[in-house]
């Protein structure tokens, strides 16, 4: 049995335990992910991230969804972890770093009391959007399905039927977000993810599908939409260059909530 230092840090509803594993003197198995993230046995959270050292880039950022199965990108994620580099003194007020799905970079600063990161996003492949799809990769997959009444909606259950679909099974399943529009630079959206299994109260990742599909589908080559999740409001923008979205950025809030140590 081993102690771990750990924090809890949470994105717009969306939950996190984070680890500083810069000395890599910390190795989870998949069954110690599951643990840390159960909300009845362990910690409790959407996922678990650790921070690592790596060369000519602030630090690296592993993430594991709660099923215990390192995983790809997470938005949300990439904003928390920018915070929790920022209070370790990694970083100051800017961060380069290394996830998943390639470079990241992000500016944080403060807004209403609270750390308020703005992280850019790899570029997307719209190619299919702008073929009718409503499907895109934002460093994770994301099916979008427009929908006009989100409060009566089973979301577990329509979602979990589009993630095992045929269509997907290809891909090993898909994270599903279900849409609704409000105006022409607000949608709210909720989110079904791969690998939680369950509906979360924020996907950073399927934020910026959404936004984008919808700007796609309302002819916008550049837009700013703000996403009304279940936990908070998230800001997305993007700019369309050829079959690409490019300059994509997301923006919220990322506080970390406590503290403590955890016997593994």
């Amino acid at each position: 049995m081993k102690k771990i230092e750990f924090y809890k840090y949470h994105g717009a509803g969306n939950d996190f335990v984070v680890i500083d594993n810069r000395l890599k003197n910390i190795s989870l198995d998949e069954n110690s992910v599951k643990y840390l993230c159960d909300r009845h046995f362990g910690i409790g959270a959407d996922g678990l991230m650790l921070i690592e050292n790596i060369d000519n880039h602030d630090f690296k950022m592993r993430y594991f969804n709660s099923d215990g199965k390192e995983a790809s990108m997470c938005g949300n994620g990439g904003r928390c972890i920018v915070a929790f580099a920022k209070s370790l003194g990694i970083i100051e007020n800017s961060a380069t770093f290394e996830t998943f799905d390639g470079i990241h970079s992000a500016i944080i600063s403060e807004k209403n009391a609270l750390p308020w990161v703005q992280l850019k996003m790899s570029d997307v492949d719209i190619s299919g959007v702008l073929k009718g799809s409503n499907f895109a990769n934002t460093g994770s997959p994301h099916h979008i399905e427009y929908i006009s009444d989100l409060s009566n909606l089973d979301v577990n259950k329509a979602g979990a039927e589009i993630r095992y679909s045929d269509d997907y099974k290809a891909i090993g399943g898909t994270n599903v977000n279900f849409v609704k529009l409000i105006s022409d630079s607000k949608i709210e959206i909720r989110t079904y993810e791969r690998g939680v299994e369950f509906e979360t109260l924020a996907c950073g990742t399927g934020s910026t599908a959404a936004a984008i599909i919808s700007g796609i589908r309302a002819q916008k080559n550049t837009a700013s939409y703000q996403v009304q999740t279940l936990g908070e409001i998230l800001e997305v923008s993007y700019k369309i260059d050829g079959n690409f979205a490019r300059e994509v950025f997301l923006s919220g809030p990322a506080k970390e909530v406590f503290k403590g140590t955890i016997n593994i």
